[in-house]
This record gives structure tokens, C-alpha cells and sequence, in this order.
């Protein structure tokens, strides 16, 4: 499968893979057809899905059975007045009835807009209204089909409301539908053919300040993805691949998909309701999980298990995204598993751009090199790239051709998409540097920045420092308004379990941080807490924390 779409596929090293590597994009080329239908022409009895939840069920789709359902899913749509161009909304957790959605979707030319089952009322209006959503597939549970019901009244645009998992009044009985309807489905020709350029995806970005943006990615955007999973989680047609994330995050397309089937691996899911690092660690061992990738969250509550519980002998590869990985992390993960996290840098507007790809070894705290065919800087204010060492905002050189993987902008907001994607330039927003041997390292988001006494301070650095300290399971750094020094360093801090906040705790953190960074940059003020404010897909809210600080919206 491979083959049809890159001209060499194997590669020596990264300087090969970055001078080599060319993508061929067929015309009007759709996924789902592309590449799901003819694996189940090809190879129909090809694992393609391997599915458990935390009660005990499981089961294991082929790509013939892809196929089936995708198409009975096709026309369970069109039976309920979906055609192409038409916005339906999925949010269905982990549940595996989202792969059918999602490919029959695409089949359609539908645009799907996953989402996460943490909306509330108000979220799901403000989607509604805003991307003119015709049809919601949900869960059936109160909590998540009752908050679309409570969403509908300020929806004028949602027609239908499908649930899975069980019937709901006034729902369409998605199940039962499926159940039912034809297995039979051709591509749509003539106007109704999806064209490559088509909106395939619109997320919600989860972004750590504002309301979300609508990201549009077309029909290229999953060929984009063979990067993120043949050249970054280093998959083979023997994988079977799990990435931990809710089919509302762009993440779910990172590892739970695209790049991963057209590598012919197969894409394990784990659907549990509540999060938990050992049971984590017993389906890894006991499904034979070869390669694994989380947000550091999530590492960070693993490394706290006794990991020599575990066999993790068929465990090959290691792979990391969402934020920068703490190098405190990195090593005590290595040391109990012998596996080094490589670590990806990307955004809901891109696939991965920077990485450990295997030629690459991996720099704890570093998130690698550029990806091939993305022409990654970083620059100052200027617009200039920077030297070596010097701090300044990734930006993507696209040109008048971004490469397979950026997004095509944000949807009904021309003046916002050239703001940040100007003169043939993409700017991320992201602070780093970079090293002379060319790996690229994070400093924080721009807003993120700390400014305290003609000093810049990141708050990754010092977040690194605090982690390292056995007390301290999770932490953010934020600059805190002060007359004399502009901004003070604040670090609000969740504590390992039997650890008791306090005076003496947090000098021994304040020193803590002066021995292993600059005296500079520790913590004058540190606030102890159950949790951190966190968006909905995981990544901490810093911009939460200022808010309630200066007691002023940010």
C-alpha cells in the first residue's frame, strides 16, 4: 500500500529521508476507498482494529468488515438527508462505532467534526452555530446525549440526533439503523464525487486561551500522516499501534487511523471511562502492544507504577506528543523499561513537524528535527531566522505549496488564518531554540513567556526542574504581576500522594529549583492544589491560572 504513494519508502538515515522523501497524491484521492477498500479488495481478512473496553468486552475488525460497516454507515447517513459538504458532528469517545462514522463520512464527503464527550451544553451550541451542524452522533448516556438535548433548542441548523450505545427518545437508534441497513454502497460520481481539495475534517482546537478555532484539513490530509506513523512511531506491517486519546482530539487522527493503516499496521483502543496507569499497563502487556504513544500526562502517572510488574518484551517503540516531555521523565521511563520516548511536536493545524525519527537519537527535552518536506525555522521578530542557541517562534516556510498535512485555514475566518499564515510563511506561536547539531528545543507558547527582571523565563525549564522532585506528580508555571520585578515565577504544584503541603515543602522545592537552573528562575510563590486546570484534551491551562490570579479575563 505503501508504495503507491511515496517513491522510496526506505531510507538510510534522516539526511536521506529528508532529501528523498516525495509524496504522490493520486487525483481525487478519499481515504476511505484509497486505502480502507482496497485493503478489503486485497487483504480483506487484515487486522485492522483491535477494540476492548474496561468492563471485559473486545472485539477485533478486519478490513473487509471496515468496509461493511463503513458502507451500512454511508447509508444510514444518506437515509437521514446527509450529502457532501454537510457538517456532522461525532462525539463517541473511544467507542468503535466512530470508525464506521468517520469512513462513511468520508465516503459521502461529508465533513465529520470529531469531538470530545466533555462538552458541555454551552460548547455544543457554540459548535452547533458555528460550523452549521446538520447531525450529531453520540453516546447515548445522559451526560453527554443530555447535554446535546439541552444544546438543541439554540441549534437551528441540527436535523438529526443519532445515538449509539442504546436508543434515546427522539433519536435515531444509530445501532439498530446500522443493523438494518444496505451493505451496499457505490462511489459517488459526477457532483457528488469528493474532490481532493474538499473539507475532509473540522476540529475545534482545544487552545490554551480564546474560544476554539475551526481547523479545515482536505483530503490530503491523511496521506500527510505516513510521516507521523512510518517515520515517527516507526511502524511495520506487523504493528499493532496504540495511541492514548479520545476521538474528539486531533491526536485520535495522529495514531488512531490514517497513517497508521496505510502502513498497514493495526490500531489498538482501549475504551475506558476513567483513566488508570496500571490498568493502562495490564492491557499493553496483555493485548501485546508493540508501539505506544501518549501525552506526557499520562507518562507522567505511568512512571509512578512499580513497572516491574510488567512484561514488556513485545513493547518496541515509544513515542510522545501534546507537550514537551520532562527529561525527568525520559530517563526514569528508560530505566524501567529500556525504551528511549521519542518525542513529536505538532498542532491540530499540522501533522507532526518536528521529531526523534529512528536515525535520530533521541536528546531528553528535545523534541528532534524537522519532518521531511516541511521546511521548519525558527525566527525572531524580525521574521529572521535565528543563530544557533537564540530563542524565537517555529515558524513553517510553505510558500505558495504547504505540504500534505497543513491545514487549509481556520473556517469563516479569513482575517484570523492570515494572521498567522502570512507571505508564504506559518506561524506556530511556539517559542524555541535551536542547537548546532540542529535539534530544536521548546520554550513555551509566546503568550506563555515569563518576564521577570529583564529576564525571559520559560516555564518549561522550570516545570523540568520541579518534576524531577519526588514530591510533585504535575505542575504549572505562570508569571504573576509584581511592581518591582514586572513578574514574579509562580508554580502551582499537584503533590504525589502522603505528601503534605506546606512551608517546609515549599523552600525544599524553591531550592530544589536554584540547584538544577538558574537561582533566577525558582518559583517565588508556590500553590498547592488537587488538580490543574486543563483544556479537554489534556494540555494545562495556564491561562486559567493568570486569569484567576489578576482576577481579570485574559
Amino acid at each position: 500500500m505503501l508504495e503507491r504513494f511515496l517513491s522510496k519508502t526506505q531510507f538510510s538515515s534522516y539526511e536521506d529521508l529528508r532529501e528523498n522523501y516525495h509524496l504522490n497524491i493520486p487525483d481525487n484521492f478519499n481515504f476511505a476507498y484509497d486505502v480502507v477498500d482496497e485493503y478489503a479488495a486485497s487483504d480483506p481478512e487484515k487486522v485492522a482494529l483491535v477494540w476492548c473496553d474496561d468492563s471485559g468486552r473486545e472485539a477485533t475488525f478486519t478490513f473487509r468488515e471496515m468496509k461493511l460497516y463503513s458502507d451500512k454507515a454511508a447509508n444510514v447517513f444518506r437515509d437521514a438527508g446527509i450529502r457532501r459538504g454537510d457538517k456532522v458532528m461525532l462525539i463517541l469517545r473511544r467507542r468503535y462505532q466512530f470508525w464506521f462514522c468517520l469512513l462513511a463520512l468520508h465516503k459521502l464527503g461529508a465533513v465529520a467534526i470529531p469531538a470530545t464527550h466533555l462538552l458541555s451544553p454551552h460548547d455544543v451550541s457554540y459548535r452547533n452555530n458555528a460550523a452549521d451542524i446538520k447531525m450529531i452522533v453520540a453516546v447515548h448516556d445522559d451526560r453527554v446525549a443530555g447535554h446535546v438535548d439541552e444544546a438543541h433548542p439554540d441549534s437551528p441548523s441540527l436535523r438529526v440526533k443519532a445515538s449509539v450505545g442504546g436508543p434515546r427518545d427522539g433519536w435515531l437508534d444509530f445501532d439498530r439503523a446500522l443493523e438494518g441497513a444496505s451493505d451496499h454502497f457505490e462511489r459517488p460520481q459526477g457532483d457528488e464525487a469528493t474532490d481532493v481539495h474538499d473539507t475532509l475534517l473540522l476540529y475545534f482546537t482545544s487552545g490554551t486561551t480564546g474560544m476554539p478555532k475551526m481547523v479545515c484539513h482536505d483530503h490530503t490530509y491523511p496521506l500527510g500522516h505516513i510521516i507521523t506513523a512510518k517515520y515517527w512511531h516507526n511502524l511495520h506491517e506487523n504493528s499493532l499501534h496504540c495511541t492514548v486519546a479520545d476521538t474528539g482530539w486531533a491526536k485520535c487522527a495522529w495514531g488512531k487511523i490514517y497513517g497508521q493503516w496505510i502502513v498497514g499496521a493495526a490500531v489498538f483502543v482501549c475504551d475506558f471511562d476513567r483513566f488508570d496507569a496500571g490498568m493502562l499497563m495490564r492491557i499493553v502487556e496483555k493485548y501485546k502492544v508493540t508501539s505506544f504513544c501518549a501525552p506526557p500526562t499520562v507518562y507522567r502517572f505511568i512512571i509512578k507504577e512499580d513497572l516491574s510488574k510488567y512484561n514488556f518484551e513485545h513493547l518496541e517503540y515509544c513515542t510522545v506528543a501534546g507537550e514537551p516531555l520532562n527529561p525527568e521523565v525520559f530517563e526514569r521511563f528508560y530505566r524501567a523499561t529500556g525504551l528511549k520516548i521519542r518525542e513529536g511536536f505538532g498542532q491540530t493545524e499540522a501533522i507532526v513537524l518536528l521529531a526523534a525519527f529512528p536515525w535520530v537519537p533521541p536528546r531528553p527535552g528535545s523534541m528532534g528535527k524537522p519532518s521531511p518536506g516541511f521546511n521548519v525555522d525558527v525566527v525572531n521578530g524580525k521574521g529572521e531566522s535565528c543563530d544557533a542557541g537564540d530563542e524565537g517562534e517555529i515558524v513553517i516556510r510553505t510558500g505558495d505549496n504547504p505540504p500534505a498535512g497543513m491545514f487549509t485555514g481556520y473556517y469563516r475566518d479569513e482575517a484570523l488564518t492570515k494572521s498567522v499564515w502570512h507571505d508564504g510563511v506559518y506561524h506556530t506561536g511556539d517559542m524555541a531554540w535551536r542547537d548546532e547539531d540542529g535539534y530544536y528545543w521548546f520554550v513555551g507558547r509566546a503568550d506563555d513567556l515569563i518576564k521577570s527582571s529583564g529576564y525571559r523565563i520559560g516555564p518549561f525549564e522550570v516545570e523540568s526542574a520541579l518534576i524531577e522532585h519526588p514530591a510533585v506528580l504535575e505542575c504549572a508555571v505562570t508569571g504573576v504581576p509584581d511592581p518591582d520585578r514586572g513578574q514574579v515565577v509562580k508554580a502551582t504544584v499537584v503533590l504525589v500522594p502522603n505528601y503534605t503541603p506546606g512551608e517546609e515543602l515549599v523552600r525544599e522545592l524553591q531550592q530544589h529549583v536554584k540547584r538544577v537552573t538558574a537561582p533566577y528562575k525558582y518559583p517565588r510563590i508556590i500553590e498547592f492544589v488537587d488538580e490543574l486546570p486543563k483544556t479537554i484534551s489534556g494540555k494545562i491551562r495556564r491561562a486559567t491560572i493568570r486569569e484567576e490570579d489578576s482576577g481579570e479575563p485574559v
